[in-house]
């Protein structure tokens, strides 16, 4: 019990010791996720994926319709066409599915790779302003991550700058 009493003091007097240090500490924050975001740089490659992937969304988009209309066509007249007619329909429909499924997965995991390369090539130009940013100004650390946020201490807007006018 009096071991406890005897460190208690001990720990305020070493933290009271340590409190100057950190004074002189310059902290920075950038939101990453408003970068990647926001950004200039983001934004453009954003549209760039856009338009390298609109011709493949715009043939799913077709076979989505198609697949709709040949569904509306059996749901309207399957009940008068011939067993044969109505089974190489349904048969079309579901090779029409498939190939719907197939081809949307493969354009999502293609747009993520894509998506992937562009957000590492930002996140890299990014890295390269903070550290530019940090040291012409003399900040001491700079964090991604935060509870709290003084806007002082927020260089978000300093980095998009700098990745806009690379």
């Amino acid at each position: 019990m009096k071991f406890k009493f005897f460190c208690i003091p001990l720990m305020l007097a070493s933290l009271a010791t340590a409190a100057p240090a950190w004074a002189d500490t310059k902290i920075g924050f950038v939101n990453t996720e408003r970068l990647l975001r926001e950004a200039p740089l983001s934004v453009a490659a954003q549209k760039k994926l856009e338009r390298e992937f609109a011709a493949r969304d715009q043939e799913l988009q077709k076979l989505a319709k198609q697949a709709r209309d040949l569904q509306a066509q059996l749901d309207k007249d399957g009940v008068t066409m011939s067993e044969t007619e109505r089974r190489n329909k349904e048969r079309d429909l579901g090779n029409l599915n498939r190939d719907l499924q197939r081809q949307s997965r493969e354009f999502r995991e293609d747009l993520n790779l894509r998506r992937n390369e562009e957000l590492g090539q930002i996140q890299e130009r990014a890295r390269k302003a903070i550290q530019e940013i940090a040291k012409a100004e003399k900040f001491d650390i700079i964090v991604e991550q935060a509870v709290y946020v003084d806007a002082r201490t927020d260089i978000t807007d300093r980095v998009m700058k700098a990745l806009g006018g690379k």
